[in-house]
């Protein structure tokens, strides 16, 4: 099943449950609380990767890349 491949991820990328964060409306990645998000997309992509706003501006602005 793709949630218990995407739990055995995130248990092993950050030591975190996302089904339990997701409950607990926090982060996955960072551990903050994440309630607030700018749009309804970014809302629904929270309840498919468990990130937060800023993490998923982080992540979908290409921030990390090394270009």
């Amino acid at each position: 099943m793709v949630e218990d491949f995407a739990e055995k991820i995130a248990l092993s990328l950050y030591g975190r449950s996302m089904r339990v964060s997701i409950e607990m409306q926090h982060c996955v990645k960072c551990g903050d609380e994440a309630f607030i998000f700018i749009d309804e997309v970014s809302r629904k992509e929270y309840m498919i990767s468990g990130y937060c706003q800023s993490c998923q501006d982080q992540i979908f602005s290409g921030a990390d890349d090394d270009a």
